[in-house]
């Protein structure tokens, strides 16, 4: 499913005033490589190039007055979801060690890579999509804005979630699929092209930072 290029269609879409960048669980459990997940045996260096792209979008989303927006997974033994461990538990998974990922007052719980600076918002749940019991949603509506420029990982779990909500919300999803990674790549494609045709526009990072940047 090919990218849309902004610029072409409305450019002011992602104008400051009206977007905002949303960076989807970029944590050390989910992206370096001696996070859980990389002691588990996922191969970390996928994830990577999408997380130089996601500085690049941080960094320039700041210069130019666009809300940023950390979202990570916090998880603790009072929240944790008997729904998911079940479903853990019947695909044969060892539900109790998954469950410490991102786990509170770990290092693994912390945003990797791009990090939090003063001014960005920092938001953590509990689930996979960044708008179920957050304070996302009030948030986006306290700062005016319609338009959410999502990039994270993993694309087909997290960000994907994220995006379906912002669309039941109705706010403007953008996806960059330059700026998402999933451990499998098909997973990635496959994920980004059901967005594509279902509720988001696909850009890349280097069109996004050329509108911000000409701003």
């Amino acid at each position: 499913m090919a990218n849309v290029d902004l610029t072409e269609l409305q450019p002011d879409w992602i104008k400051s005033t009206r977007s905002a960048l949303c960076v989807i669980d970029v944590q050390n459990d989910f992206a370096s490589p001696t996070g859980l997940l990389g002691q588990f045996g996922l191969d970390m260096d996928v994830v990577q190039p999408a997380i130089e792209n996601i500085k690049k979008l941080v960094a320039t989303a700041r210069q130019h007055g666009v809300a940023v927006i950390f979202v990570g997974l916090k998880t603790t033994e009072q929240d944790d979801s008997p729904a998911w461990q079940e479903w853990m538990t019947r695909q044969g998974r060892d539900a109790k060690a998954e469950s410490a990922i991102c786990r509170a007052k770990t290092s693994g719980m912390d945003f990797y890579g791009a990090v939090p600076q003063e001014g960005d918002s920092v938001i953590y749940k509990t689930r996979y999509s960044a708008f179920f019991k957050t304070q996302l949603d009030d948030l986006l509506q306290q700062k005016q804005l319609d338009t959410i420029v999502f990039c994270g990982v993993t694309t087909e779990c997290c960000v994907e979630s994220s995006v379906r909500d912002a669309f039941h919300l109705d706010y403007q999803a953008i996806v960059v699929s330059d700026g998402c990674a999933a451990y499998e790549t098909a997973l990635h494609d496959a994920s980004l092209r059901a967005m594509a045709i279902n509720f988001a526009l696909l850009s890349d990072t280097q069109s996004i930072l050329k509108h911000w940047q000409s701003k």
